[in-house]
Parts: structure tokens; sequence; C-alpha cells
């Protein structure tokens, strides 16, 4: 009697979570072949891009200087191919059921992307160059680069932020958002691929730092662990839904020092060479060398 009673619970369970009203913007259904992007093999895409860009440091731990041009070949090869496919599943992501003619355009704007993503890695690599250069300068407590490259969360975190950023410049939905919460997940930082980020930017310690999608930060800008770059309200359109795509986030200016759990909200401008304290609330600009400080 008591298994009766169960199957019976289950069998009901089941009829309520099948039930299409109770699905209603919570199910996609997918169409044979056209998945949405798999964080599994982002992942792998994320681990082989790092092999690419620091060799040596991630992916074979033994890499030859007289063979590098053979390797990254491999790799590039391998990448170009794991993104082509997820690119088109995130192309394809908002298309519930795709025609031939829009899924043979997307494979080929597809394998054009990936292309194009990869050609921007040599740039990538050198602007990751100098966030690493500025995170061994920033802490004093670092005895070389290869201890930055190996052990802070920072640099992990940026180059998922800088590879999804361009991706989210060449239009791609949906993956460069998984990509940066995946760093998100690994080390407790979250920036939005929209964000735009300038050189020799580091992140010290790096938990719980939260940098907004409108958000500019100039370069050689330095923040604590702590720190958010937020939005300070979300306006509204007539039928009172939250408007998309303003600028709502925090402009940091070149040379600017923001320290542990401060928080910038909405469309201000904290000018060159300026330092805002732990704990400081800012929600007006900030003129170029001011110093702000939570003196309480």
């Amino acid at each position: 009697m008591i298994a009766h009673n169960m199957t019976l619970m289950l069998n009901e369970t089941v009829e309520k979570l099948s039930e299409p009203e109770s699905l209603k913007g919570l199910f996609r259904q997918h169409r044979d072949g056209y998945p949405l992007p798999s964080s599994k093999v982002l992942k792998e895409i994320i681990q082989l891009s790092r092999a690419i860009l620091f060799p040596g440091y991630f992916g074979k731990s033994r890499v030859n200087i007289s063979t590098i041009k053979y390797q990254i070949g491999v790799d590039v090869e391998n990448l170009h191919g794991l993104l082509r496919d997820q690119i088109l599943s995130g192309l394809c992501s908002s298309e519930e059921d795709p025609d031939p003619e829009f899924l043979y355009s997307q494979k080929a704007r597809a394998a054009e992307i990936a292309c194009k993503l990869i050609a921007k890695f040599p740039e990538i690599r050198h602007t990751l160059g100098t966030d690493v250069t500025a995170a061994y300068n920033g802490d004093p407590a670092a005895k070389s680069y290869a201890e930055i490259l190996s052990c802070y969360p920072v640099i992990k975190t940026l180059t998922n932020y800088r590879i999804a950023h361009e991706l989210f410049l060449l239009g791609v939905p949906l993956i460069p958002r998984i990509i940066t919460e995946m760093a998100h997940s690994e080390t407790g930082i979250d920036i939005h691929p929209g964000a735009t980020i300038g050189k020799y930017f580091t992140i010290d310690h790096g938990t719980g730092v939260v940098i907004g999608e409108t958000c500019v930060i100039g370069n050689n800008v330095k923040i604590y662990q702590g720190v958010t770059l937020g939005a300070k309200s979300f306006p509204l359109d007539e039928q009172g839904n939250p408007i998309k795509g303003i600028a709502r986030h925090p402009v940091i200016e070149d040379n600017v020092v923001i320290y542990a759990n401060a928080t910038v909200l909405g469309r201000v401008t904290i000018g060159r060479d300026c330092v805002v304290g732990a704990n400081t609330w800012v929600l007006e600009d900030m003129a170029p060398q001011t110093h702000k400080y939570n003196k309480a």
C-alpha cells in the first residue's frame, strides 16, 4: 500500500512538472543537432585558450620553444573547431525552430567569428601581459611573474573576460556571459563581458568584485576585493519594464585606485589619479586627483 501511494505521488508530480503553464518561459525545445552551448565544451575552450596564450603555464606542462609553433598550431586548429560549433549553438539559441536556410548562413558566420576571435589572440595576449605586469608591480608579496600566472585569480578571470568581451563585440549571444560566469564561479570575480577595461588592470585578492555591463575602465587601474562598480537605479519604460542597453555603470579613468569594499554606483565618472578609500560609497562624479575616504 505504501509503495502504491508513493507511485501515485510521483506520477502526480510528473504530471504537474509537465504542465505547459508551469513551463512557460522555462523550457526550450531543442532542435536535433542544435542544443544550447555546452558549459563542458566551453570549459575545454577556455583551458585550450589559456594554453595558447600562456604556453607552459596552462595545458601541457612540457613545452619547448623549438616546437612551440607546432604545438600552438595544433591547439589553434582544435580551438577553431570547438569554437565554431559552440558559436553556432549560440547563434541559434534564439531560434526555436531555425529553418535550413538560416542554419546554413549561421554555419558560415560561426566559422568566420571563430576565426576572427582567434585572430585577436596576439592582441589579447599582449593586453593580458600588461595585466600580469600590473599584478606583479602592485603586490609586494609577489615574487615572480610565474607566481602571478600560476596563483593569482585575476589573471584567470581577465583571460575569460577578454575572450568573452571580443565575442560580445562580435555579436555572439549567450556564450560571452557563460564564459565570464565560469570565471565568476572559479574566482569569485564577476565581470560582465560588455564592460570595457583598459591595459595594466589588476584586482588584488579579488573575491566579491562586481563590474557591470556598461562600466568603462581606463588604463593602470587597480581595485581590491569586494569592490562594486554597479548601477544605481533601473529606468522603466511605459509598461514598467527595465530599459535595457543604457549606460548605467561608472566610468573609471586612468591611474585610479579603489580600495576594499568600496561601492561606486550609477553613470558617474571617477577622474584620473583618484583614490577611493575602503568601505566608501560614491554616487557622484569625482574630479581628477581627488581622494575620498570613509572617516566614520
